[in-house]
């Protein structure tokens, strides 16, 4: 019997202390063989090396000329690499992958066989603890129990995610009697993050460091050549880099007239007019509530008004990320 799935969107206030989120658009890309560290390493941002079977890393694949083709979380998990993510990045960058590893001795491919649940809230914890022997935390944040994974997501609010086969994950779900919302619910987590959510409109668009890479320890500067350093480089130390993620909210009283999609225009209020000011990358819209996730100008004021140009009835503001985007180098 299937999980029973709520497919509404709950205002953040509405939704309940803890709960689960079913990731049906969650993948991963895997990597094995004897040289997919090595591999991996000279592709991707973050220091794979450093990456062993208890640790998560954050990190972005790129194109030669540094434009980030996905972002994604590295675990280690039965002896493979596992780059998670949407699967709306996963074709591009698995081919792009795929084209360079024949060099290798390395398997590159798609998981087709893994499901994938999140778990948030306040007794998140406390009931996986009743399910299994160990919980992982901030210290060790990827804990492997029999044939589950559990990953741990520091922030704001505590995150878990549940990886396995489809009817060992169901099977966690159903007994931890908790309501499963649709996949949906996770954007709004994701935004509240701050943790960069691209579709396939937003692919090959930006450089790591305006998704707030570097602010989520997810570029090493330390580990030596990778596809496209060069420019995360220069943007890093030639101070080149003008945009960044951020999060934008709104209050609504009525439904939106258009679906938000990612590409949409934002602009910012300058005196009497409007200019615009960066282009949206994922939404979650609720029955009186909007949030957005967005890059713009990385100088922009806290006080600024936003609105959407397709929809400018409707006003936005900045809300306040987990991290900061003012660290040293």
């Amino acid at each position: 019997m299937p999980v029973e799935i709520i497919s509404s969107t709950p205002n953040s206030s509405e939704l309940p202390a803890t709960y689960a989120i079913s990731l049906d658009n969650f993948s991963a890309i895997s990597l094995t063989g004897e040289e997919q560290s090595k591999y991996l390493q000279g592709q991707v941002t973050c220091d794979v090396n450093a990456a062993d079977n208890n640790s998560l890393s954050h990190g972005a694949h790129c194109d030669a000329k540094g434009k980030v083709l996905s972002v994604f979380r590295l675990i280690n998990r039965s002896g493979a690499h596992l780059l998670l993510q949407p699967t709306s990045s996963i074709a591009l960058s698995l081919a792009a992958l795929q084209k360079f590893g024949v060099f290798a001795k390395v398997n590159i491919e798609q998981t087709t066989h893994l499901s994938f649940f999140a778990l948030v809230g306040e007794q998140a914890s406390t009931l996986l603890q009743q399910t299994f022997n160990s919980v992982p935390d901030s210290l060790t944040p990827v804990i492997q129990s029999d044939s589950t994974t559990l990953v741990y997501l520091a922030g704001k609010q505590d995150r878990y995610l549940i990886i396995d086969e489809k009817d060992v994950a169901v099977k966690t779900i159903e007994a931890l009697n908790l309501p499963v919302y649709h996949q949906t619910l996770w954007q709004l987590t994701e935004i509240q993050e701050g943790f960069p959510i691209l579709a396939e409109q937003s692919l090959e668009q930006y450089v790591p460091q305006m998704l707030n890479l570097q602010a989520i320890n997810g570029i090493s500067f330390t580990k030596g050549c990778y596809l496209g350093q060069e420019t995360v480089a220069r943007m890093q130390y030639l101070g080149k880099n003008k945009r960044a993620l951020f999060s934008l909210s709104a209050t609504i009283e009525t439904n939106l007239n258009n679906k938000l999609v990612a590409g949409d225009i934002i602009e910012k209020q300058l005196g009497e007019n409007w200019r615009k000011a960066g282009d949206v990358l994922a939404s979650y819209v609720a029955d009186s509530q909007i949030n957005i996730q967005a890059v713009l100008a990385n100088d922009v004021d806290s006080s600024t008004v936003f609105r959407l140009k397709a929809q400018p009835e409707i006003i936005f503001y900045l809300t306040e990320l987990p991290y900061s985007l003012n660290q040293e180098d």
